[in-house]
């Protein structure tokens, strides 16, 4: 069976979610949100906070990075559902009414009659579009966003997911496969590495497209890709890794953990 990374996560017992968002103070008292999930236990918010308009539900991938990552860079207030693969959460009855497909993440605009958002890229859209951010109104460097955009939806997430798989997870170590994947997952790198030549992000100034790629590419060593050859895509890397907005999103639910993630991710692929 293949599977990619977002089926393969860091999972860990998280804790109680809280209200996050620009950091806010919260409370430290516990209530459950109406009309939240059963496994949904929410933290109060302090009563001098705006409400969050957002419920995210999220776990430590890289698409759920790129949600977590663009609501901390927009600093929208937001309520965390962190999501627990290793016990199916995404499988249960309540999540799969807000996500058909079962996987993370998705979220919830509480400001617009409890409108469910879900497939990472749409939630990017729909954010961008939502703020008025990360994406250009103009027409033509609006559809040069949701190009890059569907070229790591399309191309860079589902080749890096596969080379993590049989290079990491598989029991078996098949090499030409290694080789497939490692090698079209870093073509793909190569055509970031042009474009971001003449350019300090990808379109202009920072896009949703740029957290999208930024979510996958910073673990290239995971999939075992170098990237020495590729100075511009490391410049890129290192610019984006300096936002604090990018340094806050990838803590959300928590750190990433390789070892965690290994052992979860041979687990399921032998079951």
């Amino acid at each position: 069976m293949l599977i990619s990374l977002i089926d393969i996560s860091a999972l860990r017992n998280w804790g109680i979610c809280g209200c996050v968002g620009a950091r806010d103070s919260i409370a430290n008292d516990t209530d459950r949100r109406a009309g939240a999930p059963p496994w949904a236990t929410l933290q109060a918010i302090s009563h001098s906070e705006p409400l969050p308009m957002i419920d995210l539900y999220t776990s430590s991938t890289p698409n759920g990075w790129k949600a977590s990552i663009t609501l901390e860079e927009l600093g929208l207030h937001y309520t965390l559902h962190p999501i627990k693969l290793g016990l199916q959460e995404q499988k249960l009855p309540e999540y799969l009414k807000l996500n058909p497909n079962g996987r993370i993440p998705t979220i919830v605009d509480r400001d617009e009659g409890d409108f469910a958002v879900f497939e990472s890229g749409a939630i990017l859209i729909y954010l961008a579009e939502k703020t008025g951010r990360l994406m250009p109104t103009a027409m033509k460097p609006r559809s040069q966003v949701i190009q890059w955009l569907m070229f790591q939806m399309g191309g860079v997430g589902p080749m890096q997911g596969q080379a993590n798989v049989f290079f990491r997870y598989f029991p078996e170590k098949i090499p030409a496969v290694i080789e497939r994947y490692q090698k079209e997952t870093k073509r793909l790198f190569t055509v970031l590495d042009t474009r971001l030549k003449d350019h300090e992000y990808l379109v202009d100034d920072l896009s949703i497209a740029d957290i999208a790629h930024w979510s996958w590419v910073r673990l290239h060593d995971w999939a075992g890709i170098a990237i020495d050859d590729l100075p511009h895509l490391q410049r890129w890397l290192a610019l984006m890794a300096a936002r604090p907005a990018c340094q806050r999103g990838i803590e959300i639910p928590e750190p990433f953990v390789p070892k965690e993630v290994t052992d979860y991710a041979k687990k399921i692929i032998t079951q």
